[in-house]
């Protein structure tokens, strides 16, 4: 199921889904270790003896965030039961705690007795076993532990701090009543502790919400490495109330995502409200010691038998351009010192890492059909981290932050980038394609790397090194002369997804349309005006646009991943949003004039009209039924709108001035 509404601060990340349960509870980094991985913790509520936990379709919902914030604002209404909850969720910016705020409005014209149960499913460090649960009386409160991670589950009502009630239960109880089920009645059975497959329910009763009137109630988990920590923060929360960290949370996020006012030109206010929630929704899944996660909906599982929460060179790389353009330099300083640190001493990424570093594992073999050594990498993901680093550079003018990493990250990538080639075309050896599932010598990966070595080059003559520079440019005009060659089929008109080279230099061409094929003139290698680019856009937005109500440009023809149609002329694959996205900056890039942005904003208007109304934007969507597909949120969906919004916005500005300039003139 889509996870919607992220709340996190970069060490401790929830996630809800669109049932609004609890799914995904990760601490202290974002996207390793998932707490509540495979469950689900339910939220339920008592009153006049009727009993309904808020995944029951009786309820009536509304899940978005309050504006401009990492704060929700759902609200649940259950006409039969004459109850409106309003719920605001957050981690607070600074501590690791995770708070529930619930508004409880009573419809009835007589006083009620209302009680809320906060259910937790565990798999603490990710494992069934092995977990406690148990009931504190001095801190009043229900204590989750295994080995160095600590939950503690506190409220208040009114004013009143303490839990009502609470038990506790295994989630493989046989025969037992479970723990979230004891629930169901009303009242807990007050089970002091249970060790194992374990699960706990908290009570928090309001029992006199006035006729017509409102009662408030507070939940909150701390979260810490150690006992004494969570200790220490429900006793901050006792001191200065849970109402203070609201406030500033919404506070902070609110200046986080407006510390500057751009001029959104034309864009109506659906489109800035989207840029800014995508900023929000990309750093909440952004750890706080520089890992940019792809997504940490781990729901995927299913699918894959592993999870997206892991970070990509590639996904990575074009978070941080977004962030940077922007103006969140001080997040993209992290995710560039990650890639130092992880960068092989070759001058290679690998497939993917996990949060704190470590290589996670892969699908790409070592050894190739003859058993002889291979690289299982995908090289657009080194060649994006330096075009990236680039930009960042190129727009902030940190050189101090640049000298730290010049060697190891810069230099190094980019002379295995110059010796990383085949020998018959001169073109980069093959590696494993954007969506890691062949390999080969791609167009995407050529323009990456080509725009790589033109981002060393610019770093190399910056500090001076004039025959590395050259040795860069060399590389890369002999790179950008061997694709055209290559790989541009002038019987097609349009660039390749791929070709092989056998031992003998014979080469083997993949003809499937790949909304890939665009990398040549998204990162610069040829202009979006130069008729070979003309002539592959066209074919692009001609084969792989989704001809439903729907819309929206396929990963490439006949896309099996998710497919949900077989109708291949009409739906070639689910509509991706950061395909659909590079189509927009296509026709940015090319516009002449204010009228000829138009098509560009009809995009940006389809990704806000198919996002969640959260603002949450999913991998792919339903081709007839827009419904979320795949992971939700992706960051890279997310990073690909704002990417897109501000070329819009830098061109509209463009436009605009040289109207204004012409008819001065005239």
């Amino acid at each position: 199921m889509p996870r919607d509404l992220p709340v996190g601060n970069g060490n401790l990340l929830i996630n809800f889904d669109t049932d609004y349960n609890i799914r995904d509870i990760y601490y202290p980094y974002i996207g390793k270790e998932n707490h509540s991985e495979g469950c689900v913790s339910r939220t339920g509520v008592w009153v006049d003896g009727n009993f309904a936990w808020l995944d029951d379709p009786a309820w009536q919902k509304e899940m978005v965030y309050e504006s401009d914030s990492l704060v929700t604002k759902v609200t649940v209404t259950n006409p039969e039961i004459g109850l409106t909850l309003i719920f605001s969720d957050l981690v607070d910016f600074r501590r690791d705690i995770f708070f529930r705020r619930v508004n409880i409005a009573n419809q009835r014209n007589h006083p009620r007795d209302v009680r809320l149960f906060f259910h937790y499913a565990l798999r603490i460090l990710g494992r069934e076993i092995g977990d406690t649960i148990y009931y504190h009386p001095e801190l009043r409160a229900l204590v989750m532990y295994k080995e160095q991670r600590y939950f503690l589950a506190g409220g208040q009502v009114n004013e009143r701090i303490g839990l009502n009630d609470w038990t506790t239960g295994s989630t493989k109880s046989g025969d037992k009543k479970s723990a979230r089920r004891d629930a169901e009645d009303g009242k807990l059975e007050r089970v002091p502790l249970i060790c194992g497959f374990a699960e706990g329910v908290i009570g928090l009763y309001a029992k006199a919400v006035p006729a017509g009137g409102s009662s408030t109630i507070y939940h909150w988990l701390a979260a810490s490495t150690h006992f004494h920590g969570v200790r220490e923060l429900a006793a901050l929360v006792k001191e200065r109330g849970p109402e203070s960290f609201i406030i500033r949370t919404r506070d902070y996020w609110r200046a986080w995502v407006n510390k500057e006012s751009p001029d959104f030109a034309d864009l109506p206010a659906s489109i800035s409200d989207l840029y800014r929630r995508s900023l929000l929704t990309m750093r909440v899944q952004i750890d706080n010691r520089g890992a940019i996660i792809a997504s940490t909906d781990s729901d995927i599982t299913d699918v894959l038998g592993d999870t997206y929460s892991y970070v990509w060179g590639r996904d990575g790389a074009f978070a941080a351009k977004a962030l940077d353009m922007a103006n969140y330099d001080e997040v993209s300083h992290e995710f560039f010192n990650f890639c130092a640190n992880i960068i092989t001493s070759e001058g290679y990424l690998l497939h993917k890492y996990t949060p704190d570093g470590s290589l996670a594992g892969q699908w790409m073999p070592w050894a190739d059909e003859e058993d002889k050594l291979q690289l299982p990498i995908q090289e657009d993901g080194t060649a994006l981290v330096i075009w990236s680093l680039w930009h960042h550079y190129n727009k902030f003018r940190n050189i101090e932050f640049i000298r730290s990493h010049y060697q190891r990250l810069i230099k190094n990538a980019a002379d295995f980038m110059v010796s990383y080639r085949e020998p018959h075309t001169n073109l980069p050896m093959p590696s494993y394609d954007l969506w890691e599932e062949r390999r080969g010598i791609h167009s995407f990966t050529v323009a990456t790397v080509w725009a790589g070595l033109q981002a060393a080059a610019n770093f190399t003559e910056t500090f001076g090194e004039v025959a590395f520079a050259r040795q860069y440019r060399q590389a890369a005009a002999e790179i950008k002369e061997a694709a055209i060659e290559y790989l541009y089929d002038r019987k097609l008109g349009r660039f390749l997804r791929s070709i092989t080279v056998d031992a003998d230099g014979v080469l083997a061409p993949d003809y499937t349309i790949d909304s890939s094929i665009c990398g040549p003139f998204l990162f610069g290698m040829l202009p979006a005006t130069d008729p070979l680019i003309e002539s592959t856009m066209a074919a692009i937005i001609d084969r792989l646009w989704c001809k439903t109500e729907v819309g929206g440009v396929a990963r490439y023809e006949n896309d099996r991943y998710q497919q949900v149609s077989q109708d291949i002329a009409n739906v070639p694959g689910n509509p991706w949003f950061v395909c659909t996205m590079w189509v927009a900056q296509y026709y940015i890039a090319r516009a002449q004039s204010l009228d000829d942005l138009k098509p560009a904003l009809q995009i940006l208007t389809w990704a806000q009209r198919y996002a969640l109304p959260s603002g949450v934007l999913a991998e792919q969507i339903h081709p007839y039924s827009y419904t979320p597909l795949s992971v939700s949120p992706l960051t890279w969906s997310h990073a690909g709108t704002v990417i897109a919004i501000r070329e819009y916005i830098d061109k509209y500005l463009e436009l605009q001035a040289q109207t204004h300039h012409r008819g001065k003139g005239t």
